[in-house]
C-alpha cells in the first residue's frame, strides 16, 4: 500500500493521525452526510475535524485519478487553499491523503477544520427563517464577489453553502469544493451559476435585483437569465428522475 499525503506545516503534529486515518475514520461513529461520499466529525489531538472520505472509483476512474488527473481529495485541498488566499470563506483544509494498492487510487480522505454555522442555504430557500429576503440578498453579493474574484463554484446547491449569523449581517462559506474553476466570469455569464439552487421566481428576483444593482446589468436581463438558467436545470433534473423510474419499471405519473 503506497500513501501519498500533503497537510499545512501547522498540522505537522498530527501526522501520526494522518498516517492511521483509514483506521481512525473507519472505527469513528460521528457521521453527519452519507451518499457517494461520508464526513465524519473526527477530534484529532483534540482539534475538531471534518474527514471526507472519498468513494472508492470504479477500475476505470482509479486509471485516471492515478495517472491522468488529481484526485477529488488533492482539488479539494488545494482549491480551499486557493479560496482562503483569495479572502473567501471556506473551512480551513489541514490535509489530504490517498491510499494506493497496485499504483492505483483505492481510498482517499480530505481533512479540515470543523467550522460552525446556523444553516445551510437552504433554509432561506424555503422560508424557513423570517429574515430570509435579507439573506438572499446578502447571498447575492457574496456569490458577486466571487465572481469578481473567478471563483465558479460547480456544485453550487444549498447543501454546500453555510450560512452563520454575524452581529452585522451574514458569513457564507462553500464547502464541497472539488469540482471548481478559476476563471474569469462576467456578469452575464454569473447569473447560471444559481442555476442549481431550485429557487423560487420570487426569491430569484429578489437575488437577481442586487445582483444588477452590484454589476450594473439591467435588473429585468439578470432575472430573466437567473429564471432561464434555474428552468432549465429544474427541467434536466426532473427529465432524469422521469428516467431512472422507467428504468426500474415504474411507469406511474406524479399525482
Amino acid at each position: 500500500m503506497i500513501i501519498k499525503s500533503e497537510y499545512q506545516s501547522q498540522y505537522a503534529h498530527l501526522t501520526p493521525f494522518f498516517d492511521d486515518i483509514k483506521a481512525i475514520f473507519a472505527n469513528d461513529t460521528q457521521t453527519i452526510h452519507k451518499a457517494r461520499n461520508e464526513l465524519k466529525i473526527i477530534s484529532l489531538d483534540e482539534q475538531k475535524m471534518v474527514v471526507n472520505s472519498f468513494q472508492i472509483p470504479h477500475p476505470l476512474n482509479r486509471v485516471v485519478y492515478s495517472f491522468f488527473r488529481k484526485s477529488k481529495a488533492y482539488k479539494s485541498y488545494h482549491n480551499a487553499l486557493r479560496l482562503i488566499n483569495l479572502e473567501i470563506s471556506t473551512p480551513m483544509p489541514v490535509s489530504y491523503i490517498e491510499y494506493y494498492r497496485a499504483n492505483l487510487l483505492k481510498n482517499s480522505y480530505f481533512i479540515s477544520l470543523y467550522a460552525p454555522y446556523d444553516f445551510t442555504i437552504r433554509e432561506a430557500l424555503h422560508h424557513k427563517c423570517s429574515d430570509y429576503s435579507d439573506i438572499l440578498r446578502q447571498f447575492a453579493a457574496y456569490t458577486y464577489d466571487l465572481h469578481q474574484k473567478g471563483v465558479w463554484h460547480l456544485d453550487y446547491s444549498p447543501g454546500n453553502i453555510l450560512v452563520q449569523r454575524m452581529d452585522e449581517g451574514y458569513q457564507f462559506s462553500i464547502v464541497d469544493i472539488n469540482r471548481m474553476a478559476f476563471r474569469e466570469i462576467t456578469p452575464l455569464e454569473g447569473c447560471e451559476n444559481f442555476n442549481k439552487l431550485w429557487a423560487r421566481d420570487e426569491d430569484i428576483e429578489i437575488m437577481g435585483r442586487e445582483y444588477a444593482r452590484l454589476s450594473g446589468l439591467d435588473e429585468t436581463v439578470v432575472i430573466a437569465e437567473m429564471k432561464r438558467h434555474n428552468n432549465a436545470n429544474k427541467r434536466v433534473k426532473n427529465f432524469k428522475k422521469r428516467l431512472k423510474k422507467v428504468v426500474k419499471g415504474d411507469f406511474s405519473t406524479p399525482a
